[in-house]
């Protein structure tokens, strides 16, 4: 009959356009050719509709996946009462001592939701017994589905994988003893022996959990607590801790005192390191004098000269790329500078400047133009230069007329203004203004005397002079000047190089 198969687990195959669905038979009609199943799966996923209606005409094959007992197939038949299991979990089967029956036990439904475990105090075992005859023909009706229950197991794997990683996050899951003591395992079916009633739909809000904690408030009272009883074990959140650098002491010392040059005159102009020292600059008398008391000293000018054009050229490599520029991968591509020098220790320096680029692989260009008798110093530094690869010319003619990479400008002197009315001073300025090379003007002279080529930097000697706006950023070097010859001439100095022999100076 057809109300024999009410309550049994059932997968039915209704082909590619409507999938399978799996459930527990509700309702047979033999005169319509339909049956309901209640609580269906589709193809793995519980349906909204607590029941489904099939017609015969649309089922491709059916398999019958657990078959009730007759006391099991009372309890579903009313549609309130029924449960739907999932897919191969069934009843406990025994068998008696004298072979004449099945003892079937099934713990009864819960209503208790997935997240909680009731707690179940008068829960008793239901113990059906099945005749021999009723045992005889399910055992010859489960012969015939056999075959169709090995293949549903695959499914059944599946689905059980799929419900474990789907249920909610405050679910416990059911865990089966594996002692043999049937008091102990009638305890753990009393605990854990309940069907899943249902599966939540939607994903646990997190976001509104979170937002029911008060991080402000749960801090503040951290806080008033801590006031209270006097003891801080961490810091509020609107605390900030002090950060240092590397090069930082976290200790506490003197504090720092930022002005420690000091000139006996009120410079025009001051500027300041990277640190914050303050450098102030110093009329060209002043600066005259210093130099002149440390050549006295012993500080000559061939040594000056040395010591400026070791520094010129540090920083003119820097310019240059560094690293990245000179090294032996890049022999193909040497950087070319242009030298621009005039008659005198300015341009002396410039010479020096250029002998130790070429020691380092940089093609240097030297302009300078004929005189009929030479300083000293540029007769020696020219000396020197001849016997590096570098190459000098005396006309404005024969420098190149593609961009350089570099000029350096060594064309001014403090003294000699009417060298800038000379043919050779204007045609070099010209020039040096249409190549578009960045300028490196060394040891300028003040702001007051006017300038032909603008700089992009400007290397100071000692102390920088108050340089104008067309010196660019202004660098000092330190040329080796001792700190009593400082104090010789009226300035309380204190050197603001640090590790370093050229430093960059901020106007303030």
């Amino acid at each position: 009959m057809a109300t024999d198969w009410l309550g049994s687990i059932v997968s039915i195959n209704c082909g590619e356009s409507l999938g399978v669905y799996q459930g527990r038979v509700s309702a047979v009609d033999q005169v319509s050719q339909t049956i309901s199943l209640t609580r269906p799966f589709h193809n793995g996923v519980k349906c909204l509709v607590p029941e489904v209606t099939f017609r015969a005409g649309d089922i491709t094959e059916l398999k019958i996946l657990e078959i009730p007992g007759p006391g099991e197939i009372r309890q579903y038949g009313d549609l309130q009462q029924t449960e739907l299991g999932i897919p191969g979990v069934g009843c406990q089967v025994s068998t008696n001592q004298n072979g004449t029956g099945k003892m079937l036990k099934k713990p009864t439904a819960s209503s208790s939701a997935p997240q909680n475990i009731p707690r179940r105090t008068d829960m008793k075992n239901q113990d059906v017994v099945i005749s021999p005859q009723q045992q005889q023909c399910s055992k010859s009706y489960m012969d015939r589905h056999v075959e169709s229950m090995n293949q549903s197991k695959g499914f059944r794997r599946r689905h059980n994988s799929w419900s474990s990683s789907s249920r909610h996050p405050n679910q416990v899951t059911p865990k089966k003893s594996g002692l043999k003591n049937g008091q102990m395992k009638s305890k753990d079916d009393e605990c854990f022996g309940d069907d899943i009633e249902e599966l939540p739909d939607t994903d646990f809000d997190f976001e509104g959990n979170l937002a029911l904690f008060d991080k402000a408030a749960v801090f503040e009272e951290i806080d008033t607590y801590e006031r209270r009883s006097g003891t801080r074990s961490r810091g509020t959140p609107n605390e900030k801790p002090a950060r240092y650098r590397h090069d930082e002491n976290i200790l506490e010392s003197e504090p720092i005192v930022y002005r420690r040059i000091i000139v006996p005159q009120n410079s025009s102009k001051e500027f300041c390191t990277d640190s914050g020292l303050v450098v102030p600059s110093v009329s060209y008398e002043l600066h005259k004098k210093l130099l002149s008391v440390a050549e006295k000293h012993g500080l000559t000018l061939e040594r000056r000269l040395e010591m400026t054009g070791v520094c010129a050229s540090q920083m003119a490599l820097s310019l240059l790329g560094g690293p990245n520029r000179l090294n032996p991968k890049n022999v193909h591509q040497r950087p070319t500078v242009a030298l621009l020098c005039g008659p005198h220790v300015k341009g002396a320096q410039g010479i020096s400047c250029g002998r130790h680029l070429s020691n380092h692989d940089v093609h240097i260009i030297l302009f300078l133009p004929n005189f009929v008798k030479m300083l000293e110093p540029i007769t020696n530094e020219l000396n020197l230069f001849s016997k590096t690869q570098g190459q000098q010319v005396s006309s404005v003619r024969d420098l190149p007329d593609t961009p350089v990479d570099l000029v350096i400008n060594c064309l001014d002197c403090h003294e000699n203004a009417f060298l800038r009315d000379q043919p050779w001073y204007k045609a070099a300025v010209d020039w040096a203004n249409k190549n578009r090379a960045p300028v490196l003007s060394i040891d300028p002279p003040m702001c007051e005397m006017e300038q032909g080529i603008d700089a992009k930097w400007s290397l100071a000697l000692g102390l920088p002079l108050p340089l104008g706006e067309r010196a660019g950023r202004v660098y000092l070097c330190d040329i080796g000047i001792p700190q009593k010859v400082f104090q010789e001439v009226g300035i309380n100095y204190h050197s603001p190089f640090g590790c370093k022999f050229v430093i960059p100076l901020h106007s303030t």
